[in-house]
């Protein structure tokens, strides 16, 4: 998967959110949009608020275009409401779970941790950050792998959600359901994102 690198402080301007759970993020400097014009005052279009929701909840969870667009055509094609349906997929995969633990300070740790094979499934290596975890899920960390985590969750005080179990001590994390609307990030307005791809 390609990995954005650049600088993620120019992303949470562009979209006037912290898109990387890191407290760094909520203290910017310059709270307007980067680029030259990024202090000018234009009213943006339709398009525009609709290309940049996009982008914020594309940038929050890591994924690519076209990641993000696959993950959009699946939920269309169920009988749900296909944006609620696009956030719950990206809530259920296993890098934003072991960031929701905790047990991580940001999604990016979490992807990294899980693709160096430090996590187990339901007792099996998973090294796919992406991996839908359905209700029911153990998620466990390999033995020589705990110390590692424990000094990457030090002083983190995490919001966990209430579909997560969490053992701090065990270092186990259980999926006892998929997250409803209301338990995913409010500020989300995932009705932009189905208009943006309908338009397009």
């Amino acid at each position: 998967m390609s990995r954005y690198t650049g600088p993620k402080a120019k992303r949470c301007r562009a979209v006037g959110a912290n898109l990387y759970g890191n407290d760094k993020f909520d203290r910017l400097h310059k709270n307007y949009p980067p680029g030259q014009h990024g202090q000018a005052r234009k009213k943006k279009s339709d398009f525009a608020h609709h290309l940049l929701e996009k982008q914020k909840i594309r940038w929050t969870y890591g994924l690519n275009e076209r990641q993000f667009r696959n993950l959009y055509d699946e939920a269309a094609r169920t009988k749900e409401a296909t944006g609620t349906v696009l956030l719950k997929f990206l809530e259920s995969r296993l890098d934003n779970i072991v960031f929701r633990s905790g047990l991580c300070a940001s999604r990016d740790q979490a992807r990294q941790f899980v693709s160096h094979g430090h996590v187990l499934v339901n007792g099996k290596k998973m090294t796919i950050p992406s991996a839908r975890m359905y209700v029911g899920a153990k998620i466990t960390f390999k033995e020589k792998s705990i110390e590692a985590l424990k000094k990457l969750s030090t002083g983190l005080t995490p919001v966990r959600p209430d579909w997560l179990t969490i053992d701090e001590k065990a270092y186990t994390i259980e999926v006892n359901a998929l997250p409803e609307r209301d338990q995913i990030d409010q500020t989300f307005k995932e009705n932009l994102v189905v208009e943006y791809y309908s338009r397009k």
